[in-house]
């Protein structure tokens, strides 16, 4: 077959900044290298050569972003997709262009870099080869990327490769390298990470079976009987210290469930474990008809699934794709849960090293092919936000911890850290409780791959993340990464959700998702479940690379795909919905009854022929005899620590500082179902440690999430780490009007086993947790995962490196709520007489050991803080919640890292107001009779040793981090508390520890300030401004390397400004009043929610038109291509917000140009634009395509086109807008008001260099700061649009643009923060329903 690659020059790829951020690292190669530029080049691959005319509309068709300025000579990198692999950008685009009628086979992008180089006196600067190619290295991502050194040799990337053969290993032969000896070869060439035993196994299987085994045979059961899949260790049985254990890690876990059974659904048979949910108002349109289907309410019971996962493997060695794609199989798991079931929100936790200045950042101070903690931690965040972002599921709650210390007892000295990290997705989601259980479906049932292509990544993928980091060949690592392509995903989830909402019609019989091992994994699980065998046909597959061997094509972990069971007569349907969503699917094999896997190759010898128990049918059990490893640790020192220097070192600690970094790359509002996220308050401060989703959009039901983990604690005492981690789940998730018997727990257990005394740290830790502690609290763990190969290892010098993680226990804690409204925050009431409450469960121990004072003084410290007597957690869930119910707590955190000094200043950041902390009563020792301190030391030396003993006890008291509570609550009801507390139990260790200072207070001293007082004296001082700047640096130092360096500077200058306002409410009118309540009697105008694919704000915006009285429509594209729907049908269209083809060619231009490019649609909507009666909404990536489809719009010819956010991040903040005088018939007698706004975007800038004209433009609203003045300064404007213009409409009125999203704050309860008394309430919609209300008077 001919082919045609026609190149066409793109736009600039690099931008100014992000050139001048690589300047260092690329003169560290070479001091010649003076400048850098880079553009995109499109690589279009025809059947026949391109006409000239044809040229100009690819030519059209591929003009995004900003024009190329940059060099067109010199010292040439091209990076490509990896070689032999299809990027998603390139499958998108492919869609595209097929989508606007172009005969394409696929269309692919690549990047030529170009370097200016100094020239010398007597010659014209170069490079040598070496410095080239280690130029090459810092320019791409081997994982994803290769870089060649010509635009001809990327055509490779278009060549067809022949797939490597099938082989076999010679067991059954009688050679001196057949038998074992063959399978140990095959073992270490492959990766197969193969354990002894399990190699005897497959000798004697294949023996019996009298044949040699395949290697696609060998992959599939590697992959099926990893530790990563099997979870060996968790169910192995343990001799510990010569004692046989009676119950295995599972069984003591599985303890958990069998005494506290209440309210859980499904525990470890699913992809997901499910709780019992709330009864709630179903919101969907239910596909299936000729017709696009309208949106419709419907009461049903709606269970909650709860699932995390760790992918840390992967995030070591690729920090972007790794985390990427961890998010993106944790949402996989949550939509093939039962029969299918509908994702929800999200969270994110990471653990690494040290960021700046530690082991990594010395010579061999980690193996070389894993990323830097630092890289983790600036490319693995945007990876997984990205992946949440582009899905559609917000992300609201996390943790990130630095850890790395030589840790020195009585026995040895180990080195301790993450340079193996964690990365932790989870989240929760809804299932019909109808649809909790998968069907064993019936020989015949056809069985069928959902989702993406088959590509040759993510090779070995389960048994690369069951080794030791650094111990896997470098190659085989990178083989392991995945890449991710969430907007398939969404299309996918798209398809699953059409099904279950058929209810018991539901196509679905079962379903799992594809994770490490590939469909070779999951199909078997499938078919397995159901007690049955299969039949596959390896030909059947789709595959989007050629050259793959056999075992790639059915081992290879491509993302984004799903298995399920559908019955025949079903199949019509099914392919209907994948159609309509563009989604690819393909029947790949039956069901059998016979129990035996074929894998049929046509005209070839079988891959696969073998019974299903020789796959699955357990391999011996694994026994581990251990022994426990007793160590001591030297208490901690304070000698000559000085207090200043402590709180300076402390809240600049990574683990304590503000996280903002990650949390504002993650959109939070998604979905229109967010009561709580990370951020508190008008200031926006990221200090909330407890998300809370709604469960519909009519009510006030809802669930909570939280995680706890204190894993430094492992290093010195692993179960007492086990016990804080659970106890600080559930202290975090407190914030929420929680019922303990309703709080279900996910445990992801990780620990470095097989190193001294790490099995037996490990078992102890699971068995307090699961044997003891949860029994106690009668909460049970339905849910988990475990990675026990937490350590990294290399050699260097000749000498073996290695850092070992602690015993490491992340807890997730969920719970479903009858109402969300009692829900408390760490924001502090600034306006009423307050004390601050400390509930201390440590009893006044002040345990140092692992704490973040410790580790800033490099020391292991001793005794660790502990839960002693779970009944305490017990009686402060009962305390807090009759404190919430009588209305006396104003604000609320728990103490964790950084102590009670931590915790203050984080409820004084968000609160805005200064806080006196009063030590007193946590610094008295004994009476001062009966102890005999008072007669020791030197009578000269008395004073000084007073003064040193009172230091060291206010640092301990200060920074020890013991189990605790900190509540604000009014002067005037202090005593009526603490008499609250006394009836708990709890008052014994209760303190009054501190009040607020206000700004309306008489008394000056304070004011602004954190201060902490001892002996009647104020021993420490300062402004919280400048507490804050320390608290925000870790923020501001990563968001320098990572974004647009002037954004992070004027972000961090704005951190805690002493005169900034805050978020506020101004209105015009009054939001309670319906100006379409005349209307709702006479008619329903019909509104079309158009959907592209990978939209994903559809659903809110439906509902919102709902209430407003229109009847709303679901119109994907597809339907008005097919006829399904017809725009001259409808009064409105709105194009709703998300990642329409995953913002290839630019945000909304693909949208955009598969509709001009298209003769059919383009008709369809000039004569919708034309109407007189017709109006538009298009709201975040609809603004974008409609700014895109202006010449189209009357009135539309001067808008911008929207681009890159000047940070050039995705933003997602609460953003203040005011709404501006204009014709817009959404916005009529809005003018003037401003008010907060959910904002989420990566490409928002009103850009009016390439089209549009500023002075003709209509504005409708703008961004203001906090003033209320017209705003460019980030990040008061997210994307420093000129004048802070966010939206234009027409002359007319009728089409309105606008990059915030109404659609998800239509309800107060759905703002992070909002002035209740002057939007209505709580329980009101916001004052941003007037939009659609607007409308439907428009309509009349």
């Amino acid at each position: 077959m001919t082919q045609y690659i026609t190149p066409i020059e793109g736009g600039d790829a690099l931008g100014n900044f992000r050139a001048q951020q690589l300047l260092p690292r690329l003169q560290a190669v070479s001091d010649k290298i003076s400048g850098i530029s880079a553009r995109f080049v499109h690589l279009v691959d025809t059947l026949a050569p391109l006409s000239a005319e044809q040229l100009q509309q690819w030519q059209a068709l591929l003009s995004y972003g900003e024009p190329y300025e940059g060099e067109t000579a010199g010292a040439l990198v091209v990076v490509t997709p990896r070689i032999g692999t299809v990027s998603p950008w390139a499958s998108k685009a492919t869609d595209i262009a097929r989508n606007c009628g172009f005969a394409v086979k696929r269309v692919e992008r690549i990047t030529e870099y170009r370097l200016t180089l100094k020239s010398g006196l007597l010659s014209k600067g170069s490079l040598t080869a070496e410095q080239l190619g280690q130029v090459a290295a810092l320019l791409h991502d081997r994982m994803t990327e290769s870089a060649v050194a010509s635009r001809e040799q990327a055509f490779s990337l278009f060549g067809e490769l022949e797939p490597a053969p099938m082989e076999h290993v010679d067991i059954v032969g009688t050679g001196p390298e057949s038998g074992r000896q063959a399978l140990e070869k095959a073992n270490r060439a492959w990766g197969l990470a193969l354990a002894d035993d399990e190699i005897d196994y497959l000798v004697k299987a294949f023996q019996n079976l009298g044949r040699n085994p395949t290697d696609v045979e060998l992959m599939m059961f590697a992959q099926a009987n990893s530790e990563h899949c099997r979870h060996k260790i968790f169910n192995a049985e343990f001799t510990i210290d010569g004692v046989a254990q009676d119950k295995s890690l599972f069984a003591m876990i599985r303890n958990t469930h069998q005494l506290a059974p209440q309210h859980t659904v499904v525990a470890y048979s699913d992809n997901a474990s499910v709780m019992e949910g709330n009864r709630i108002e179903r919101f969907i349109a239910r596909a299936g008809g000729e017709a696009s289907p309208a949106y419709g309410k419907h009461e049903a019971l709606q269970h909650v699934l709860m699932k995390v996962e760790t992918h840390n493997h992967p995030t070591a060695i690729s920090p972007f794709p790794g985390a990427s794609t961890g998010a993106g199989g944790e949402i996989r798991d949550e939509g093939a849960t039962g029969r299918g079931s509908k994702p929800k929100a999200g969270m994110t936790g990471f653990t690494v090293s040290k960021l700046w200045g530690g082991w990594s950042d010395q010579a061999d101070g980690k193996p070389s092919h894993i990323a830097s903690p630092l890289q983790i931690m600036t490319e693995g965040p945007l990876g997984g936000a990205a992946f949440n972002n582009e899905f559609g599921r917000p992300n609201l709650v996390g943790y990130f911890r630095e850890y790395e210390q030589t840790i020195e007892s009585d026995v040895d000295r180990i080195d301790r850290g993450y340079h193996k990290p964690i990365m932790i997705a989870g989240g929760l989601g809804g299932i019909d409780a109808g649809q909790t259980q998968k069907i064993l479906f019936p020989a015949g049932t056809l069985l069928i791959q959902l989702g993406g292509p088959g590509m040759r990544i993510g090779m070995g993928g389960g048994a690369a993340s069951s080794m030791a980091t650094g111990t896997n060949a470098a190659e085989l690592d990178f083989d392991s990464v995945q890449r991710g392509n969430p907007e398939i995903e969404r299309r996918a989830q798209e398809v699953i959700n059409h099904c279950w909402h058929q209810g018991a019609a539901n196509p679905i019989l079962a379903i799992h998702d594809v994770g490490a091992g590939g469909i070779s994994n999951a199909f078997p699980e499938l078919t397995n479940d159901a007690g049955r065998g299969a039949r596959f046909d390896l030909r059947a597959v789709p595959l989007e690379e050629s050259g793959l061997a056999p075992k790639e094509i059915w081992s290879n972990e491509s993302q984004e795909r799903y298995v399920m069971a559908i019955a025949p007569e079903s199949l019509e349907q099914f392919k209907s919905f994948c159609e309509r969503e563009r989604c690819p699917f393909a029947v790949i094999g039956v069901a059998t009854e016979e129990r035996q896997l074929v894998l049929a190759d046509a005209g070839a010898e079988s891959p696969v022929d073998m019974p299903m128990d020789v796959l699955l049918g357990k391999p011996p059990k694994m026994l581990r005899d251990v022994k426990t490893v007793a160590r001591q640790f030297a208490p901690l020192d304070l000698t000559g620590v000085a207090l200043q220097q402590a709180v300076i070192d402390v809240l600049s600690h990574p683990t304590v500082a503000s996280k903002r970094f990650l949390v504002t790359i993650g959109d939070r509002a998604v979905g229109g179902l967010s009561h709580r996220d990370q951020m508190v308050g008008p200031w926006q401060v990221p200090v909330a440690d407890c998300a809370v989703t709604l469960a519909d959009y009519a009510g006030f039901a809802g669930e909570a999430m939280a995680m706890g983990e204190r894993t430094p604690l492992a290093a010195l005492d692993a179960p007492a780490s086990g016990r804080m981690a659970v106890a600080e789940a559930i202290t975090n998730l407190l914030a929420a009007p929680i019922d303990l018997a309703r709080v279900k727990l996910s445990a992801n257990w990780m620990a470095a086993c097989g190193e001294a005394g790490e099995d037996a740290a490990l078992y102890q830790t699971v068995k307090t947790v699961g044997m003891e502690l949860c029994p106690a609290l009668g909460i049970s763990i339905p849910v988990g995962k475990d990675s026990l190969s937490m350590r990294t290892q290399w050699q260097a010098d000749g000498e073996t490196k290695k850092v070992t993680s602690p015993v490491s226990l992340i807890i997730s804690a969920f719970a479903t709520l009858p109402d969300v409204r009692g829900t408390l925050t760490p924001q502090l009431d600034a306006e009423q007489d307050s004390t601050l409450v400390l509930i201390d469960l440590g009893k006044g121990q002040t345990r140092m050991g692992g704490s973040i004072l410790a580790q800033v003084l490099d020391q292991a410290g001793g005794a660790v803080p502990d839960l002693d007597d779970a009944q305490d957690l017990i009686k402060l869930v009962n305390a807090v919640n009759a404190l919430r119910a009588d209305g006396k707590i104003l604000a609320y955190h728990d103490r964790s890292d950084g102590g009670l000094l931590a915790a203050a200043t984080e409820m004084a950041f968000a609160g805005h107001v200064g806080v006196s902390l009063n030590v007193d009563m946590l610094v008295t020792e004994g009476d001062g009779i009966s102890d005999s301190r008072m007669d020791s030391g030197d009578a000269k030396n008395w004073a000084t040793q007073v003064a040193e003993r009172r230091n060291e006890l206010t640092l301990k008291a200060l920074f020890n981090e013991e189990l605790g509570v900190l509540l604000q609550v009014r002067s005037s009801e202090r005593d009526a508390v603490m008499q609250v507390l006394r009836e708990h139990g709890l008052s014994k260790h209760s303190h009054f520890v501190g009040k607020t200072r206000l700004a309306s207070s008489e008394i000056d001293t304070g004011k602004g300030q954190l201060q902490v007082w001892r002996d009647a004296k104020a021993v420490f001082s300062a402004d919280l401004f400048d507490l804050h700047q320390v608290w925000d640096s870790v923020s501001w130092k990563i968001n320098q390397q990572r974004d647009n360096p002037a954004c992070a500077d004027s972000e961090h200058a704005a951190a805690g400004a002493v005169n900034d306002p805050g978020l506020h409410v101004a209105l015009t009118f009054d939001p309670s009043d319906n100006v379409a309540a005349p209307y709702l009697n006479l008619s329903r105008p019909k509104v079309a929610i158009l959907r592209e694919q990978g939209v994903n704000s559809h659903v809110e915006m439906a509902y919102a038109f709902t209430e407003a009285g229109f009847e709303a429509y679901d119109v994907h594209m597809t339907d008005l291509q097919t006829g399904r729907a017809k725009l001259e049908d409808f009064k409105g269209v709105v194009a709703c917000g998300g990642f329409s083809y995953g913002d290839t060619l630019g945000a909304g231009i693909g949208w955009a140009r598969s509709i001009t490019f298209n003769p059919v649609l383009s008709e369809q909507f000039q004569g919708f634009f034309g109407r007189a009666d017709t109006f538009g909404l298009g709201v975040c990536n609809g603004c974008q395509m409609f700014a895109e489809l202006a010449d189209i719009i009357p009135g539309a010819e001067a808008w911008p086109r929207f681009t890159t956010n000047q940070s050039e991040r995705f933003e997602a903040r609460l953003s203040m807008v005011e709404v501006l005088e204009s014709p817009s018939l959404f916005l009529q007698g809005m003018a003037g008001s401003r008010l907060p706004i959910a904002v989420a975007h990566g490409e928002g800038f009103a850009n009016f260099k390439h089209r549009g004209d500023a002075a003709q433009a209509i504005a409708a609203m703008r961004y203001v700061d906090n003033f209320g003045a017209a705003t460019e300064q980030y990040p008061f404007n997210p994307n420093g649009s000129a004048g802070g213009l966010t939206s234009v409409t027409t002359a007319d009125g009728r089409f309105t643009a606008m990059m915030p999203h109404p659609e998800r704050v239509f309800r107060n309860i759905q703002m992070s923060w909002t002035d209740y008394g002057l939007s209505g309430g709580l329980d009101a919609l916001s004052p941003w329903m007037k939009i659609w209300r607007n409308a439907r008077k428009w309509v009349g």
